[in-house]
């Protein structure tokens, strides 16, 4: 496997670091948090990235996406946490489609697919209940009367969730808590009867929802994938996941690294530039390996959700778990090094270690990704 970025793909890098940086920069999420704006993102930069295509970049053409891959699409996601973008681009193209197109019939596959890549349906996963990821602790209940289930449970940490035309809500339709059998996953429009969604503003700023389910009812037809099997094709949807969030911290990273070594070079103490400091250089240099080996596992990622490769959960543990690391790393070095002012809000770096300890947790922190690792290596 050739871990190198061909033409096509460098091309698509490049336009979209020009586009990001020109059209949302970090200061455009500052006036986003300051203004408390009640979608959470831009919605004209959401619809510059639909005309750009970015909505069906890894969607098939059969559907009237760009088939360009996931490959593609983390290209877009690294750019994107140079400049801490906010938009619906995770929740619905990463989690939503991956669910559809992994889960879905094909009868559902044409009717919702082809309006993501138009830009007319976004999507929200409603999966945590807790304040930890529990991917299969799952005590929301689904029950079958005849053509309906009947949905009774509350969701914690849904991405996007204020915002979405239609919620992923994954329920217990058999077995107990934590049983991975037993979980089903159902589509249903976020303006249905009994559902109650209260907007929650993460410490980054980022949109997030808690979503109360008082028997809603929803046709079989709201099914994605056989009853009580979401699981283990569910798990693949995570991984997706995963992968292109460590793709967004690779960006993040280096965009502090970048700042860092600029600061390193303006600095002056004692008559001379900080990034004179022998200490200062090694520790900047140590973030340099760092993220130099972060740009092969998640290149790695992306790859292994192309090709569909067997280990494709394992490689996801690993990119996630590294770039866990080393986001939380290079955002805590980013703020030693620019002394007291790195923790004001003065300065960029305190939005981007805020986001840092937040996408941490996403889909599961380092600890809960070994785990799994372990798990899935039989021990």
């Amino acid at each position: 496997m050739a871990l190198a970025l061909n033409e096509e793909q460098r091309l698509l890098k490049d336009s979209a670091r020009e586009f990001l940086t020109s059209t949302a920069p970090v200061e455009a999420f500052r006036q986003l948090r300051d203004s408390k704006d009640a979608t959470g993102y831009s919605k004209d930069l959401w619809r510059q990235m639909i005309e750009l295509g970015w909505t069906g970049i890894s969607i098939a053409e059969e559907f009237d996406g760009l088939d360009f891959g996931f490959q593609g699409l983390g290209l877009i996601f690294e750019q994107a946490g140079t400049v801490l973008a906010a938009s619906p681009l995770f929740s619905t193209l990463v989690l939503g489609v991956s669910t559809i197109e992994l889960l879905g019939s094909e009868a559902q596959k044409q009717a919702l697919l082809p309006a993501i890549v138009a830009g007319e349906l976004t999507l929200a996963l409603a999966l945590e209940e807790s304040h930890k990821h529990a991917p299969t602790a799952i005590a929301t209940t689904a029950k079958q009367d005849g053509d309906t289930f009947v949905i009774n449970g509350s969701k914690t940490f849904v991405l996007d969730g204020h915002t979405a035309d239609k919620l992923l809500v994954v329920a217990r339709t058999s077995g107990d808590i934590n049983d991975e059998q037993g979980v089903s996953i159902f589509l249903i429009d976020s303006k249905t009867a009994g559902v109650r969604i209260n907007r929650t503003i993460m410490l980054d700023s980022r949109n997030a929802a808690t979503i109360q389910l008082d028997n809603v009812k929803v046709s079989k037809d709201n099914l994605l994938g056989n009853i009580d099997k979401a699981f283990p094709t569910f798990h693949q949807v995570l991984a997706r996941g995963r992968i292109l969030l460590a793709a967004e911290m690779l960006g993040g990273c280096q965009e502090m690294l970048n700042r860092t070594v600029q600061y390193l070079k303006e600095r002056e103490q004692f008559g001379v530039k900080i990034g004179t400091f022998q200490a200062l250089k090694h520790r900047a240099a140590k973030i340099f390996i760092e993220i130099e080996l972060a740009k092969s596992v998640v290149l790695e990622g992306l790859t292994a959700i192309d090709t569909k490769s067997d280990n494709l959960e394992k490689i996801a543990c690993t990119a996630k778990s590294r770039l866990n690391d080393t986001y939380q790393l290079v955002t805590n070095e980013a703020v030693q090094m620019h002394g007291g002012i790195g923790v004001t809000d003065e300065l960029d770096v305190g939005l981007f270690l805020k986001r840092a300890r937040v996408v941490i947790h996403t889909l599961g922190d380092s600890s809960f990704l070994r785990d799994r690792y372990a798990t899935l290596s039989g021990y």
